[in-house]
Formats: structure tokens, C-alpha cells, sequence
């Protein structure tokens, strides 16, 4: 989720777009090569691993091609806030191309809103096996965890990861990683670019509902969203952030 230098085995939607022709417009004329940028915000409508994107170009699988069709499906159900809808779409990827299942960081954030903590903590372990340098799927992993044990414990079994090229991320988990002040973590980054702004009030939000503190949780979230970042940007994690707050029953 975070980005990072990864891996030719984890491809992300930064090459991606949304379109009508599936094949021939997904892959973007601007995106020179198959990696996530080191200092861009993960702005995703699809997300797959390398050999489930090259049997679907080349026609080498359907069941590869309907799983990447599937897990398309499942983001922009999220997306419109059908949460339970997205993991049926996941699912159904990871049994048309079991090889998916590692990769999809998409699915254990519908895990946490479905409160199937468990599942969500094992999908962000698994992810991030894969890819060591993810600091937001192991926050993620952390946030899961805490829900099942506290965050005292949690903590203790935390997932330690690469350094985050992003500013904010790296200070987020430390914050999460240690313990910290999340008022300390927005005033940082208050004045600093959109984007940094939008991460800072998000995992601020998150981390207080780590502490049961869903007040001011409340007050970090929906800033995020209210946030010019939160309100233009199509990231995938400014859409999560409406998301929370339909699950939460907070008006925006």
C-alpha cells in the first residue's frame, strides 16, 4: 500500500486506469514501466501480480484474465461503499488465480470494515511477506491486531518494514510502531503538500480508533476526507476514508 521499491512480483494500479477497453486503455501511455513511483500516494483502481497481468495480456489464462476482472470489480464496489461486495469479489479472484491472494492488500481493508479482524491481520501478513516494504499494510496488519488484542499487545508482534521514501508514512509508523501523539503528527504536516496533510489527519483518525478513542477519531477522519486531497483525489486510501465514515455513521 505504502509506496515503495518493490518487486517485479507486485504489480500496483499506478499503471492503471479506469476505462472501456480493459486491455488495450488500462495500461498507461505515461507509466514507462511496470514500478510504483517512490514518491507518489498509492492511487489505485487495480492492483495484481506480475504473471496474473502477463497471462491476461497474453491470453495464456482466462481464469488469470476473469480474477484481474474480478479484483476491478471488487475495488470499485468499494469504492461505492459495498464493502461486503468487494470481499465476494476478492474472494473470487483468489479462487480463479490462488496466485492473487498475496497481493491483495485491497481485500484485507474491506476485511477490517467487515470487523473480520482476523482474516484482515493474515491478509496483511501475507502481503507483506511478500513485499517487506510496505509500511501501510503492516499499520494496517497492527490496526487489525488491535481490535483483537489491544494495542498494547498488538504492538508487541508489530511488523517491522522498509523505510517509507514518504515523509509522513514514516513518521505515521513510528507513531503506530511505538506509540505517539497523532496531534503531534497532523501539526507537522498541517502545512506541508495536500497529500501529506490528508495522510497525517488519516492515520491520526486511525490510530485514535486504535486506542477506542472514537472521538477523536472521528474529528481526524472526516477532516481527511474535507481535506482538498481527500475531496479531488481518486487514491484509493481518499476513498477509504468516506468509506470509514459510512461505516461509522459519520455525516460528512
Amino acid at each position: 500500500m505504502a509506496i515503495q521499491q518493490h518487486t517485479m512480483t507486485h504489480l500496483t494500479s499506478n499503471t492503471f486506469h479506469h476505462s472501456s477497453s480493459f486491455f488495450t486503455s488500462t495500461i498507461s501511455p505515461k507509466t514507462p514501466n511496470f514500478f510504483r513511483s517512490n514518491n507518489l500516494p498509492r492511487n489505485t483502481t487495480f492492483s495484481a501480480s506480475v504473471s496474473g497481468i502477463w497471462d491476461a495480456i497474453t491470453g495464456a489464462s482466462d481464469s488469470s484474465r476473469q480474477a484481474l476482472i474480478a479484483i476491478r470489480r471488487g475495488m470499485i464496489l468499494f469504492r461505492q461503499g459495498d464493502v461486503a461486495g468487494s470481499v465476494a469479489e476478492f474472494d473470487n479472484a483468489i479462487k480463479l488465480d490462488p496466485r492473487q491472494k498475496a497481493y491483495l492488500w485491497q481485500r484485507g481493508l474491506s476485511l477490517y470494515y467487515l470487523d473480520r479482524f482476523e482474516e484482515g491481520a493474515e491478509q496483511f501478513r501475507i502481503d507483506v511477506a511478500q513485499n517487506p516494504n510496505d509500511t501501510e499494510e503492516s499499520i494496517w496488519c497492527f490496526l487489525c491486531e488491535a481490535q483483537l488484542f489491544g494495542a498494547a499487545e498488538a504492538r508487541k508482534q508489530f511488523l517491522e518494514v522498509g523505510r517509507d521514501p514518504r515523509p509522513v508514512m514514516r513518521e505515521a509508523y513510528n507513531m503506530f510502531k511505538d506509540g505517539g501523539d497523532p496531534e503531534k503528527l497532523v501539526d507537522a504536516f498541517s502545512k506541508g503538500r495536500e497529500s501529506e496533510y490528508f495522510y497525517a489527519s488519516l492515520y491520526a483518525g486511525l490510530y485514535y480508533e486504535s486506542q477506542n478513542e472514537a472521538d477523536k477519531a472521528k474529528v481526524h477522519v472526516i477532516a481527511s476526507c474535507k481535506s482538498p486531497y481527500g475531496q479531488r483525489s481518486d487514491d484509493y486510501m481518499a476513498s477509504l476514508a468516506k468509506v470509514h465514515c459510512v461505516c461509522r455513521n459519520w455525516e460528512l
